[in-house]
């Protein structure tokens, strides 16, 4: 049976167009799809959503941590007052903290008038901090000191602290325990910052949601003749359903816009699903094989079993942000296991050509995503 667009979806694919929401809303508030992990999320989201205490919101890149974040706040008392964004990864630690607090003129080259920070202009509102498992050790410090006091210090002022009201809610893709166990984020941060816990599930564990977000994709994209389509065939969704989605939701829109911009119909088929989508999805159908339900373990498969290389495959998502350090450190992990400990096999396994070599080893150098080759030498 083909799905196709009804008026009822196209209600419901509604999205609020200023915002970089990834993931699909429906006009009635919360994520789309109707499996148990979205009904239960949307409890989570309305029980947390009646109190003002702070929220950490953990889940994969691409999984929707900052449509939860928006939630919570629609659903708030501070619904009426601003709620910002701040990227704590996208920013370096200087720029972070006049980001946060401000800063008044002439306290840092370039910086020629007063500026207010986003913890100021959202007074009586909400700052979403996402990326907070990337925030530098001194900003950690800085941020603690404002959940302990409300104040803050403009950068380069004198005076006495201003205080604001804000609701503060954290995400991140990273494991925050390990975090704190490698000395990476500070204890009492990561404790101030949990005291409610959000895990937003990924993609593949709500599968049966794909064709709701598949019919609310659908319609944003154009075809190269200017036209929309008007619905998607069973043996294209039974393929999507099929795959491990490690970038989650925001993959899936991807995928679907490419899908339409290859079609030559106006119903997508499965000739329109790309070829690379098609044989990860038939991996998991072969017996004997474990379905691969993390994303390093499917980036490393497409290297293994695909022979496709580091530099395409990793590589780009990584310098995306779609992947993680650890990400990155368990795939580099993994091929140190298969290579017993010699970083030369290891770039073998990553398909990475000889002369590369040295380049490879200074961007994990970079990254500080080098393991120790001598944990996976055999004795």
């Amino acid at each position: 049976m083909d799905v196709h667009l009804s008026g009822s979806w196209r209600g419901r694919c509604s999205v609020v167009r200023h915002t970089m929401m990834l993931s699909a809303t429906s006009d009635s508030g919360g994520f789309i799809g109707e499996s148990a992990a979205m009904i239960t999320l949307r409890g989570e989201i309305a029980l947390i959503a009646r109190s003002d205490t702070r929220v950490l919101i953990t889940g994969e890149t691409g999984s929707g941590k900052e449509v939860v974040a928006r939630e919570i706040h629609a659903a708030s008392l501070r619904a009426k007052h601003p709620l910002l964004v701040v990227n704590c990864a996208g920013l370096p630690e200087p720029l972070l903290e006049s980001e946060l607090f401000g800063h008044i003129r002439g306290s840092f080259t370039g910086a020629f008038r007063d500026k207010q920070g986003k913890l100021e202009l959202a007074h009586d509102g909400t700052v979403f901090l996402d990326e907070i498992g990337d925030m530098a050790p001194r900003m950690q410090a800085l941020l603690l000191r404002f959940l302990e006091t409300g104040e803050i210090q403009k950068v380069g002022a004198d005076g006495a602290p201003a205080c604001v009201r804000v609701r503060l809610l954290a995400a991140t893709n990273r494991n925050m325990s390990e975090l704190v166990q490698r000395g990476e984020v500070r204890e009492d941060l990561f404790y101030r910052l949990n005291v409610m816990h959000i895990e937003v599930p990924p993609l593949r564990e709500r599968t049966q949601d794909i064709p709701a977000l598949v019919a609310c994709f659908l319609p944003r994209t154009l075809r190269r003749d200017g036209s929309r389509v008007r619905g998607i065939t069973a043996a294209a969704l039974a393929v999507l359903k099929l795959y491990a989605w490690p970038g989650n939701v925001r993959e899936l829109q991807n995928v679907v816009e490419r899908m339409v911009l290859r079609s030559r119909h106006d119903i997508v088929g499965r000739d329109d699903v790309s070829d690379d989508l098609f044989n990860a999805t038939e991996r998991t159908r072969r017996p004997g094989r474990e379905r691969r339900h993390s994303v390093s373990d499917a980036l490393y498969a497409r290297m293994e079993h695909e022979q496709q290389s580091f530099w395409t495959v990793v590589y780009p998502m990584y310098m995306r942000r779609d992947l993680t350090r650890d990400n990155l450190r368990q795939i580099v992990e993994r091929g140190l296991r298969e290579a017993g400990g010699n970083y030369r096999r290891v770039a073998t396994i990553f398909n990475i050509e000889p002369h590369q070599y040295k380049k490879f080893l200074n961007f994990l150098r970079q990254q500080h995503c080098q393991p120790s080759y001598r944990a996976f030498r055999s004795p």
